[in-house]
């Protein structure tokens, strides 16, 4: 029994948080200067949003984590986990004032970009934002975990930048800016959602750690009134909670069911001679369309049979086949809709396999024209060519106009994007 004592006692001495803990007024007053949103922050802040709405817009994931990596919004949402924590209600008002302050300015500013900008196609990075679950709920609560770690022990190294792209404040923020400027209100409301999910567990996370690191009460509280504020905090957390797990609930739902038609139609309907173009559930009824060897009567008798042993009961199955106009206009399109996702894809591939063959050639001329630079690397950016110059450090001085003029010649291209690293 000691000998286990001991050995539980080593291992712990592994995960004992106490040791690297950092001043408490140190961090209190970091977290209370991260609060203030006004001068520089505040401009900071607008140029976070315009570049994160900029990438949504051209569906750049580099540009939308270059914006979450600037932003400062993780200040109020901190410093509203850390006063709660510690029964400081001066800097909880602050950073109550300050986030709605933020997040009102973040909204206002993206509306207003999407309003003036001419695309205005929701593409992938921008709709990945509009319908939490639960998943969000676990990210922005081991995410604010993480950064409350860092936040209030000696070993930070990089996790605050690592929090703040995992987290994702800025880009639901951009998202509801583009609904309220499109008029696409399921777009804001679950782009808004989402972000008061990260506001609320990443703020849970910090009172979490402050209460796990003992951090000393800023004032003394009642019993009533520190139970309370106990109650407000998990009632809180719940309601938050409870749309998340409605939505978790019809995507596995969904994911299940989806599972469940390929099962039934790979083993009960499959046939040699028989291809399935699609089988789709709508409300209670499967429709399936098939092209080849006709699927008999008797056959689909047995397949409807069938149905409740693959968790469908209570569905219909309706089956267009053989020579039906339906079935082969259906083929039709779907032998189109290949031909021009594929003719997309060789376009694109050879708009890579080009920038590259590019990227090489210009370095190698680069290395005999301008000896500095080391490397040219080529892409794209929406629709504008970037082109990125690697540069030997040296103590004499670039002609970067002249390069800049040598790579557009190349490229016959005037507009093209040149930076220097």
């Amino acid at each position: 029994m000691v000998s286990m004592k001991k050995y539980w006692k080593h291992i712990g001495r592994y995960f004992n948080l106490m040791a690297d803990k950092e001043d408490e007024n140190q961090v209190v007053e970091q977290v209370s200067a991260g609060v203030v949103f006004r001068g520089t922050n505040l401009w900071i802040l607008i140029f976070a949003i315009l570049i994160a709405s900029l990438g949504l817009n051209v569906n750049s994931t580099a540009v939308i984590i270059g914006a979450m990596l600037i932003s400062p919004l993780m200040g109020p949402i901190i410093g509203m986990g850390l006063s709660v924590g510690i029964g400081d209600y001066d800097l909880l008002r602050r950073a109550l004032k300050n986030y709605g302050v933020a997040t009102l300015i973040s909204v206002l500013t993206a509306t207003l970009y999407f309003l003036i900008s001419p695309l205005n196609e929701a593409r992938n990075e921008l709709l990945a934002r509009t319908s939490p679950s639960l998943y969000d709920v676990l990210i922005a609560f081991c995410g604010g975990a993480a950064g409350v770690l860092a936040l209030t022990t000696k070993s930070k190294g990089q996790v605050i930048p690592g929090v703040a792209i995992a987290t994702a404040l800025m880009p639901p923020l951009c998202t509801a800016g583009y609904g309220l400027a499109t008029a696409h209100w399921n777009y804001f409301f679950g782009a808004f959602y989402l972000f008061f999910i990260n506001t609320v567990f990443i703020a849970l996370s910090t009172f979490l750690g402050v209460k796990l690191l003992r951090f000393h009460s800023h004032r003394d509280l009642s019993p009533e009134l520190a139970q309370r504020g106990r109650r407000l905090v998990w009632a809180v957390v719940i309601v938050t909670m409870l749309p998340a797990t409605v939505m978790t609930w019809n995507i596995v739902r969904d994911n299940m069911r989806q599972r469940n038609v390929q099962l039934f139609v790979s083993r009960e309907l499959n046939q040699s001679g028989t291809q399935i173009l699609s089988a789709t559930p709508e409300h209670d009824t499967l429709r399936v369309v098939a092209v080849g060897r006709v699927i008999s009567d008797d056959e689909l008798d047995d397949a409807r049979s069938r149905m409740p042993y693959y968790g469908l009961k209570g569905y219909g199955l309706t089956v267009i086949q053989g020579t039906d106009y339906a079935s082969v206009s259906l083929l039709d399109n779907e032998v189109t809709s290949l031909h021009s996702q594929l003719a997309v894809l060789r376009a694109q591939l050879a708009d890579y396999t080009r920038y590259d063959t590019l990227s090489v050639r210009l370095s190698a001329e680069a290395a005999t024209l301008f000896p500095r630079i080391g490397e040219v690397r080529i892409g794209r950016v929406g629709s504008d060519l970037t082109v990125h110059v690697m540069v030997v450090p040296s103590n004499e001085e670039l002609d970067t106009e002249r390069i800049r003029e040598w790579i557009r010649t190349r490229l016959q291209d005037g507009n093209a994007w040149v930076e220097f690293y």
